[in-house]
């Protein structure tokens, strides 16, 4: 899907500025309403199979329906890299604001606000915030310090030179893992001595300058993308 070219930037710890492409009110409406489709087949069915058991499978589904609509959301954020069914499908991921995975706590508080986006009604209130927001953040969001974005485009990976895979010395952050990813891509349409000025902000992660630096920033780079 087309996007604008809205980016947010973070800086990390040794100066490199890292720009996560923000997901606006286009595409996560466009994955709510998968989800909420999901929902609703889940709740159909049950409703089908708990209503074969009368006033007792009344009882459950009412707890079902408060489950699902509360839980399904956190739940998938959480475990899942900060993906639901309905995000995965668009490319969006929720992260938090620094580029780190979403934790417990604040998928919970996002999904908790929910309740203020949605006023007056239909998400007026959320939607005004992701409009005037530079970052395309909810109330939720602004709350529990998250953001929602596009996840590398599997096409970009053909850009990336093809390099023995070597997993990097340390784990790194989802923006972290962006940035080289973004590199390797990169890299191979500048000039040599550009490609090795970029390479070396990350000589504290390769351990090394230059050239090999940038080699090593493409082996980390193909190891992220699971190339044998």
């Amino acid at each position: 899907m087309d996007r604008l070219d809205t980016h947010h930037e973070i800086v990390t710890p040794e100066g490199v500025a890292l720009h996560l492409p923000v997901a606006g009110p286009v595409p996560r409406a466009l994955a709510w309403l998968i989800d909420f489709a999901l929902r609703l087949a889940l709740l159909f069915l049950a409703g089908i199979a708990l209503g074969l058991l009368g006033a007792a499978g009344m009882g459950a589904y009412l707890v079902l329906l408060f489950v699902v609509f509360w839980f399904y959301p956190v739940v998938f954020e959480a475990v899942f890299d900060g993906r639901t069914p309905g995000k995965r499908a668009l490319g969006l991921q929720v992260v938090s604001a620094d580029g780190a995975p979403i934790g417990w706590r604040a998928s919970f508080t996002r999904n908790l606000l929910r309740t203020v986006d949605m006023l007056p009604f239909g998400y007026a209130a959320g939607l005004v915030a992701c409009l005037c927001d530079p970052a395309a953040r909810r109330l939720g969001d602004m709350v529990a310090g998250t953001l929602v974005v596009h996840r590398l485009r599997q096409d970009a990976a053909a850009a990336v030179p093809a390099v023995a895979p070597s997993p990097p010395p340390t784990p790194l952050q989802p923006g972290e893992q962006a940035a080289v990813l973004a590199f390797a891509e990169r890299a191979p349409g500048l000039t040599p001595a550009r490609r090795d000025e970029l390479a070396d902000l990350a000589s504290p992660l390769v351990q090394a300058h230059g050239g090999q630096a940038a080699r090593r920033l493409y082996a980390i780079a193909n190891w992220l993308l699971g190339r044998a």
